[in-house]
């Protein structure tokens, strides 16, 4: 019981190490997982901080150039080209324009002051109305690409029903605001945003004040890819880089990126959403090794708990082959392998030692009247009394039945007389629970190493001999071998 104990606690060991070092390595990769995630989020919310500061800055200016050409009467065109230098010198717009509100009657005169004609591109005019009036919004001079002139003739930016509802809702709003992904009049995709311009003094707290007071916008463009390139500006290089507008992807590759940090970025009152991959991921090496050398510390240790029990087993096995069953003392053939070899020490040193055999007195009448179960008790009995009288270096055993044998190592005649008297001495006068009757017992001795040439076979049969001159003698009594007494007992008629 107490070895499978053992051997299960082991096991227990062992699992705990594998189960350990596994989630070990898990709580280590899940640790390595979010420090990069955490570094991957840095990295895009650092990244989205930098593009959406550069467009904040650029709206701002078209704030400041909006608030300008309000107190202007008529924005002209080197006016424009002045105040662009600083739209375009820092952030990140691309080009500007200023985009006149003009009214259906002053369209002819509108063209010949500027000297363009608005339905040139063949855009006509939109029915959008301040107040009861159809407008146009041409767009007839900007600039762009760090404040180079461009002349965009006769586009009317309220022909198109997409921006026309943008600019409506700057007008009405007296706010930025960015229209949806588009094509860029200055080329490539972006978003446009239309700051509104006010007649200057004029109320504009509700909006029907606001669409009264409109003069026209201040209107700026951004590219997708020069927001992009800000936002990279900020990031490694092998860092892989999406820009999502209104859901769907307007940079970086079409699909979407696993395991991507994501961070909004605002222009006007409109939201990109930049989506940053940095390269590899965590390291699995690592949380890998660990597990694998706490799997090799648990297979290793398992081997040898195995092994262990194996060699215990083996070992209980052995001791279960020389054992008595019943009072745990040395069998037959353990005795044998026992006397052998304290035999041979004997020659080896020059020794004498001694073997007694003893057989307990009317122990068959015990288990005649009692039954078994008692003569086990008195069996056990006698096996804790002679347990109790024997020295460390000697060995006792259950030879079966109701005899026992006692090897006394290094001892004289004398000593083993002695010895043997204390045994049965001991036997007498003790009590079981229960007991009435003493225990007695024969007992013979028969010396060996006195002559080196002596056997085993010799030396057993010698002291058993002894053992039933001692119950002839009328037993509970001790015999000495001595050949010539027994040559006289045989003589003597009794």
């Amino acid at each position: 019981m107490k070895r499978s104990r053992r051997f299960w606690i082991g096991i227990a060991a062992v699992v705990a190490i594998a189960v350990g070092s596994v989630v070990a390595a898990v709580g280590v990769y899940v640790n390595d997982h979010d420090d990069f995630d955490n570094m991957q989020r840095e990295d895009a919310v650092r990244a989205a901080h930098q593009a959406e500061a550069l467009a904040a800055l650029s709206v701002g200016k078209l704030s400041t150039a909006a608030a300008f050409a309000q107190t202007q009467a008529r924005l002209t065109r080197h006016e424009f080209r002045v105040i662009s230098r600083t739209l375009l010198g820092d952030g990140a717009l691309d080009g500007a324009a200023y985009v006149p509100q003009v009214p259906a009657a002053r369209r002819v005169a509108y063209e010949r002051s500027h000297g363009v004609e608005i339905r040139e591109r063949g855009f006509g005019p939109i029915l959008q109305r301040a107040g009861s009036r159809p407008v146009y919004y041409p767009v007839t001079f900007g600039t762009s690409e760090l404040g180079r002139p461009q002349k965009v003739r006769g586009y009317d930016l309220g022909s198109d029903p997409l921006r026309a509802r943008v600019l409506g809702r700057a007008r009405d709003t007296s706010r930025a605001v960015a229209t949806p992904l588009v094509r860029l009049l200055i080329g490539g995709s972006g978003i446009n945003v239309f700051w509104p311009v006010y007649r200057d003094g004029s109320p504009v707290a509700t909006t029907a004040e606001r669409r009264q007071a409109l003069t026209g916008f201040i209107a700026g463009s951004f590219r997708v890819h020069d927001v992009a390139a800000a936002a990279l500006a900020a990031l490694p290089e092998d860092v892989k880089v999406q820009l999502r507008i209104d859901g769907r992807p307007a940079f970086g590759p079409a699909q979407g990126l696993e395991d991507a940090a994501s961070v909004p970025i605002h222009i006007a009152d409109r939201t990109w959403l930049l989506v940053v991959k940095d390269p590899g991921g965590p390291s699995v090496s690592l949380p890998i090794a660990l597990a694998g050398l706490g799997l090799l510390l648990a297979a290793l240790l398992a081997s040898l708990i195995v092994g262990w029990s194996r060699n215990e087993r083996m070992q209980e096995l052995q001791r279960q082959a020389g054992e008595d069953s019943l009072t745990g003392l040395n069998n037959r053939r353990r005795f044998e392998e026992e006397l052998a070899a304290a035999m041979a020490r004997s020659r080896r040193e020059g020794s004498t030692g001694a073997l007694l055999i003893l057989d307990l007195d009317e122990f068959k009448r015990v288990n005649d009247s009692r039954g078994h179960p008692a003569g086990d008790r008195v069996i056990t009995e006698v096996a804790t009394v002679l347990r109790r009288r024997i020295r460390k270096s000697d060995t006792l055993a259950r030879l079966g039945g109701d005899e026992f044998a006692v090897i006394l190592s290094r001892c004289s005649r004398e000593e083993a007389t002695l010895a043997a008297e204390g045994i049965a001495r001991e036997l007498r006068e003790h009590r079981a629970d229960g007991e009435q009757e003493p225990i007695t017992a024969s007992v013979g001795i028969a010396m060996f190493g006195e002559d080196p040439r002596t056997s085993l076979a010799t030396v057993v049969s010698e002291a058993d001999t002894a053992m039933y001159a001692a119950k002839d003698a009328g037993r509970d009594s001790v015999r000495l071998f001595d050949p010539s007494a027994l040559r006289e007992d045989a003589r003597d008629p009794r």
